[in-house]
């Protein structure tokens, strides 16, 4: 209930004195009484969102210095090897972000841990999401939402390092640049038109990299983000079964203060530790690769981490290409760099209504989640679509790994070959087995139902058995 407080009664309540004098109370106070369940898997959204804040900060400052043009120049600075070498002005700019500009370093190392972060905590909530069923009816639109912006993401990390031509970067563009040549019928004017004409480009593809990477992809990511947040807080928060929560209700910590508190201590705990990685660990040191050269290759060189799986994808594929009436209408690149990445998300997307349909039949909406171990098959398939993905990942990612232990390149490729069938299969079956045997304990959890008796040791020496 709201009380009366006195015209002349001084103002010790914020939230009274921003209403009082916005005429919000009433909508303020309900605002602030937004209860949010307490849980530690619901902090990772909340980690995506703290280093999307950390990038746009980062960025802003790296865009003031970075010159995103292919004209070549003579580079001079501290880093000898390059000291006087021909380069474009991109990689120039960037390695004075790194050698000339105070903190330059810093916020590029920080702006990239931050990237990753960023990936890998939106694929971590996308896996909760789908493991405990939080994309059920009436969330599947929002569900959509959050598969988009993983989508869009990839697209804005592999566009960002993109940016710096150096040997590393460039190689990674020429083999977007030969997806997009491989898609039947239109690849051709697609790459041209992408690129400015034949690869490596013209003077306007960094330029438009840069517009893209800036502006149109963070715009995007914000405004998804946006409905993503809205379309959460609009039919309330799902949780965990448990004492108290019901499908109307949320059991958990309003907004003022406990939420927003805790939430600023994650941010600053999120800004902190990206800060600490782009200070101490060291990533993508671009003066190794050196500037990218199309008749140049670096075998040891890696992709980012969110791009391993396509990587392994066009590795993993054999040579089959599709021809007629004398010219290839499918190229090879097509399906490990396109097709592969297509289906995965078109699995990701149709799988709300994939489950409706064929398997639970269920239509009703859902605000209490489910446990993994609730619905068997549904975990078993999703650990089996993980398994598929991480095989392909692995095999994009392990060649260095292999490579220590003197296993070919070839046996490498057979390897994943037999995996990329015969992983998904045991994974599911492992995972269903686990799944029915926790169902059977009683409170349904592994650490706190041990099937054990209490062993008593008598006075002759022997050991009995309690009963109960």
């Amino acid at each position: 209930m709201i009380g009366v407080r006195h015209r002349d009664e001084p103002d010790h309540d914020p939230v009274a004195f921003v209403g009082d004098r916005v005429r919000t109370s009433g909508p303020l106070r309900a605002a602030l009484r937004y209860v949010f369940p307490d849980h530690w898997s619901f902090l990772l959204g909340e980690m995506a969102l703290y280093s999307f804040f950390v990038l746009v900060a980062t960025g802003v400052f790296l865009a003031l210095f970075f010159d995103a043009s292919s004209t070549e120049v003579i580079w001079h600075g501290p880093y000898a090897p390059l000291d006087g070498a021909t380069v474009s002005n991109a990689y120039a700019s960037a390695l004075d972000l790194s050698f000339k500009i105070p903190g330059g370093l810093l916020l590029r190392q920080t702006h990239h841990w931050a990237a990753l972060v960023f990936v890998v905590s939106i694929v971590l909530h996308l896996l909760r999401i789908f493991y405990t069923a939080a994309f059920r009816k009436p969330r599947e639109l929002n569900y959509m939402i959050g598969v988009t912006l993983l989508g869009v993401v990839i697209l804005e990390g592999y566009v960002g390092y993109s940016l710096l031509d150096d040997l590393l970067s460039g190689m990674g563009l020429a083999i977007g640049n030969g997806a997009a040549l491989s898609i039947p019928g239109a690849g051709g004017a697609l790459g041209s038109l992408v690129w400015d004409g034949p690869f490596p480009g013209g003077s306007a593809f960094l330029p438009r990299l840069f517009f893209v990477h800036v502006f149109v992809l963070p715009a995007l990511i914000a405004v998804l983000i946006g409905v993503h947040l809205a379309l959460i807080v609009r039919p309330h928060h799902t949780q965990f079964p448990g004492p108290g929560r019901r499908e109307s209700n949320v059991v958990g910590s309003p907004l003022w203060p406990g939420y927003a508190l805790r939430s600023l201590g994650m941010f600053a705990a999120v800004a902190s530790v990206l800060v600490l990685l782009g200070a101490f660990i060291q990533i993508n040191p671009i003066w190794q690769w050196g500037p990218y050269e199309p008749w140049l290759g670096e075998n040891g060189a890696q992709p980012d981490w969110y791009l391993g799986w396509l990587i392994g994808a066009l590795r993993l594929m054999p040579n089959l290409e599709v021809h007629a009436f004398g010219r290839t209408l499918v190229p090879n690149p097509f399906f490990g760099g396109l097709l592969f990445p297509t289906v995965v998300f078109l699995v990701l997307y149709a799988w709300p209504w994939l489950e409706q349909r064929l398997f639970t039949r269920d239509l009703s909406q859902h605000h209490l989640l489910d446990r993994p171990r609730d619905n068997p098959r549904r975990t078993a398939f999703a650990t089996a679509f993980l398994t598929w993905v991480a095989t392909v990942f692995f095999a994009g990612s392990a060649d260095r790994l292999f490579l220590a232990f003197g296993v070919s390149y070839e046996v490498q490729v057979r390897i994943f070959r037999v995996l990329f069938f015969v992983a998904p299969v045991v994974a599911y079956a492992l995972a269903r087995r686990v799944c029915l045997e926790l169902r059977k304990r009683p409170d349904g959890h592994p650490l706190r139902a041990v099937d054990a008796e209490v062993v008593r040791r008598s006075a002759d020496g022997s050991f009995v058995a309690e009963d109960g």
